[in-house]
């Protein structure tokens, strides 16, 4: 008995060790990692709009420029009218936190004075020294957050610049691509690997494209939204929502926290605090009965304690496309482990 588990055991080790190896490569090369990522995200939801041009009649090159034309019209209405409103908006944001914090600040003194008098326990009084302490703390990191950022846009935009070159390629060489892998597969399991690439791309495909499209509805529902309350900043806010419903479970509360934060410091008022919650419960039902149900045709099918690790991993490891492409891929890795365990890769054998 013994002996039949040794080769089980050493089996299991040296797909623990391979994954390990993948993993730390993968932190290793993480910006190039990234660049590649953002690349082939952005192939893979272009190529479909290829593919129905070459339905259409057109051939797959001159279908790819017509598509770039497109795409360089859009680019320069971004640049000419929106990145310049963007612009002006994260400038006044940047101007106005530093003001925002040291009001939060004042508030939560006052809370002190107010609610804990001399006699209080002194766990009270540290939970308010500890308050105002934070916010001195990152009102201090401002600056650094600020240099971070800068930093971290200016690789980006390296990769916005060397991205569509990769894209070029991507959808230029797809089918040659796509047989070069195949000649590289077992023969006798070639149509059971095939089989679970189409499950994986039809699951992977359709969350990608339908969470992008979540996360725009939500990010103007919730501009509108704020503007409508009017509060301080709703596009930057409204942008964030749709940026963190990407997060399963708790992209709500995350995307809640900066407006009520804005709106308490702006109003001091316990019934705007109420607004902003109402307003963000109707976004969010909207988006969990309405919205996702329209546009995801099938459910991913995680378990939310191994989604929100995965999520917290990839996010650690690659960011922001980390996020993004956590689900996906631990959709895909259910996918091939159900294969595998019922013996889809062993039968052509």
């Amino acid at each position: 008995m013994m002996g039949e588990n040794a080769p089980a055991a050493q089996k299991g080790i040296i797909w623990f060790l391979a994954v390990a190896a993948v993993i730390a490569a993968g932190y290793a090369i993480r910006h190039t990692l990234s660049c590649f990522l953002l690349s082939f995200v952005f192939a893979y939801l272009l190529d479909p709009a290829v593919v129905l041009l070459e339905r259409r009649g057109l051939r797959r090159p001159w279908g790819i420029v017509a598509l770039y034309l497109l795409l360089t019209v859009i680019s320069v209405f971004f640049v000419t009218f929106i990145v310049p409103f963007a612009s002006i908006r994260w400038e006044a944001f940047l101007t106005g936190l530093p003001t925002y914090l040291q009001k939060g600040k004042e508030i939560v003194l006052a809370w002190k004075m107010q609610m804990v008098p001399s006699s209080a326990a002194d766990e009270w009084r540290w939970l308010f020294e500890t308050g105002a302490g934070q916010l001195d703390k990152l009102a201090s990191r401002l600056g650094a957050g600020v240099y971070e950022a800068a930093t971290g846009f200016v690789f980006n935009l390296f990769n916005l610049v060397l991205a569509p070159i990769l894209i070029l390629f991507m959808l230029w060489y797809k089918e040659e691509i796509k047989r070069g892998i195949i000649t590289w597969l077992p023969p006798s399991r070639s149509e059971a690997i095939l089989t679970l690439g189409r499950e994986i791309n039809a699951s992977v495909g359709g969350y990608i494209r339908g969470q992008l499209i979540v996360s725009v509805i939500v990010a103007i529902l919730s501009i509108i939204a704020l503007f409508v309350l009017g509060i301080d900043y709703p596009f930057l806010n409204g942008i964030f929502a749709g940026l963190a419903s990407i997060l399963p479970f708790i992209g709500v509360i995350l995307a809640t926290l900066p407006p009520l934060f804005f709106a308490y410091v702006q109003y001091e008022s316990g019934l705007v605090l109420l607004k902003v919650i109402g307003a963000f419960s109707v976004i969010y039902f909207l988006e969990g009965y309405v919205v996702k149900p329209l546009v995801f045709k099938e459910s991913m099918d995680l378990n939310p304690l191994v989604t929100i690790i995965v999520v917290m991993l990839f996010g650690e490891l690659m960011g922001f496309w980390g996020i993004l492409l956590a689900i996906p891929i631990a959709a895909a890795v259910r996918i091939i482990a159900n294969h595998a365990r019922h013996g889809d890769f062993s039968r052509g054998a």
